[in-house]
Parts: C-alpha cells; sequence; structure tokens
C-alpha cells in the first residue's frame, strides 16, 4: 500500500494565508505564528510537493503556475474542515438531524411556512435545510430527503407526488398603465421575464392558446421564481410562475393576473429519498408529514 500524502493542516493554512497576502509576514501576523515558522511549514510543504509554490521576488511573493493550481484545492479543504467543525459544534447527541434539499422558491414560500408545525410534532428532530438548483445524486448528496420538481423519476430513489400546479402569468398593476394586457395578443408588446430552470415555460403556455411569440425565449433571465417575482413586482415585466408561489402577493395587491388562463402543467412536485432509507423513522415520519400538508 503507497504511504499516504497527508501534509499538516498547519503547512496548508500557512500556504493558503501567505498566498492570500502574497507575504510570510501578513501571513505570520495573521496565524499569530513568527514569519520564520510560516517560512519553513511553506518550505516542508514544497519539499513534499517536490514543487515550487513561490517565486521568491524583491518585491514579494508570487505564486507559480502549481502554486495557482494547490491554492485553489487547498481552500477547499479548509473550507470543508470549517464547515464539519462547525457542525460538530452545533450537533446535539441528543437529536436527529434530518436534511432536507429543496428548490429554492419551493423551500421559502411553501415548505419553511409549513415547518413549525413538523418541529412541533416531532421536537427530537434537528432539521438541515439548503437550496439545490440542479438535480443531483440522492445517494451520494448529503441529504436524506429532496423536493424536486419533474416526471417523478429518480435513480435509486422514491418518489412521492405531492400536488401540481397551474402556471399564471403576473405583473406590477402599475405596468398596464400604459400598455394594457387584456387579450393574448397584447403580450407581444410586453417584457416576458425568463425562469432559468423553466426555460419553455412561455413558450408551452402561449402554444396551449394556440399562439407563438418572437418573444417566448427573450427577456430578462433569472435563476429562481422568487427572483422572477420579484421582477415583476418592480415593474420589469411579465413573469409566468406558479400560482400558489404568488398568492401573498395577490393578496396584497403588489401582483395581479392580467390573463386568466391557468395552464395545467404536465409535471408535479415531489419528495424523495433514498430507497434504501425507507426504514427509517425520522425520513417516513417527514415524508408522512408532509403528504399531509399537500391538497
Amino acid at each position: 500500500m503507497h504511504k499516504k500524502l497527508l501534509p499538516s493542516m498547519m503547512s496548508l493554512q500557512c500556504f493558503e494565508s501567505t498566498a492570500r497576502h502574497a507575504s510570510f509576514t501578513l501571513a505570520a501576523r495573521e496565524l499569530n505564528l513568527t514569519q520564520s515558522a510560516v517560512s519553513k511549514q511553506v518550505a516542508q510543504l514544497e519539499q513534499m510537493l517536490q514543487r515550487r509554490l513561490f517565486n521568491r521576488l524583491r518585491g514579494g511573493l508570487q505564486l507559480t503556475a502549481v502554486g495557482e493550481l494547490y491554492l485553489s484545492e487547498v481552500g477547499k479543504i479548509l473550507s470543508q474542515t470549517d464547515i464539519s467543525t462547525r457542525f460538530i459544534l452545533t450537533f446535539d447527541g441528543q437529536a436527529e438531524t434530518l436534511r432536507i434539499a429543496t428548490q429554492p422558491t419551493f423551500g421559502s414560500r411553501w415548505l419553511i411556512p409549513r415547518l413549525p408545525a413538523f418541529s412541533a410534532a416531532y421536537p427530537h428532530v434537528r432539521l438541515s435545510v439548503r437550496n439545490e438548483l440542479e438535480p443531483f445524486d440522492l445517494l451520494q448528496a448529503k441529504a436524506d430527503v429532496a423536493f424536486f420538481y419533474g416526471r417523478g423519476t429518480w435513480p435509486g430513489a422514491q418518489c412521492v407526488e405531492l400536488f401540481r400546479e397551474d402556471v399564471v402569468p403576473v405583473c406590477a398593476p402599475a405596468l398596464l398603465l400604459h400598455r394594457p394586457l387584456k387579450a393574448i395578443d397584447d403580450i407581444h408588446s410586453h417584457t416576458l421575464l425568463q425562469c432559468v430552470s423553466r426555460p419553455e415555460a412561455w413558450h408551452d403556455w402561449l402554444g396551449a392558446q394556440a399562439m407563438t411569440s418572437r418573444n417566448s425565449y427573450r427577456g430578462p433571465q433569472f435563476d429562481t421564481f422568487d427572483l422572477c417575482i420579484r421582477a415583476a413586482i418592480a415593474g420589469l415585466g411579465v413573469a409566468l410562475v406558479p400560482r400558489f408561489m404568488v398568492t401573498e402577493e395577490l393578496q396584497r395587491g403588489a401582483l395581479l393576473i392580467p390573463l386568466h388562463y391557468y395552464a395545467p402543467s404536465p409535471d408535479a412536485h415531489y419528495v424523495a429519498y433514498a430507497t434504501q432509507s425507507h426504514d427509517s423513522p425520522k425520513i417516513r415520519n417527514f415524508v408522512d408529514w408532509v403528504c399531509e400538508q399537500t391538497p
């Protein structure tokens, strides 16, 4: 078996700090070490790697090409070590942690408002929620359950359908003061806001009404529905969003639905968990609870 090349954490910290400051002196000050100690740690690292990480110049230090490459890797190691350490510091041995992955707007507008009820029913379960914009491998990812929108297939996972949605066009009332939107043909004169995760949304919505528009794929693009909604409130254009995501804005008049055509979606919202986790009480209880929250 080959001997593992495991440099000390101190040498990695000294290298990263020196690279960031381009100075042994400033790195030593940051790490509360002597300049010679920092220099020695970096030299030992270079000896292990058999590569120079810095060019020693009169004006200071400059990373070599190898140094630049190694710095990106070391940065990841130090960042993950920090995250893992902070996680352990907050760990409660009496609690079970349930790791939840969700798309950002679904999480903020549908899931999170309901979570207090789950926490009240299962106070021993500690929730850890994070955003996921893209699909990922549920078996390899650090998540116990995941919410997603699609056709209900996920390799190695059990997918439970929660609900389907209607998408509707919404805009700020002030947007219509000078440009009406009373008929479907009026859509041509408006900016159509685009959500990156649903690039075909406007094309499909118009197509369902036997319409096409040169603007179907044009307009400002946003990563999430939440950003689209905020752009619509600001008067940037018309957004096409799931109705359940804008209930509050419609009620308080920040947005209105100018064209009342509700396009049913062929896809649905799902909660998924790894098949091998079916017998986990915390996952089973959470999935059962989530299903009770749907119409």
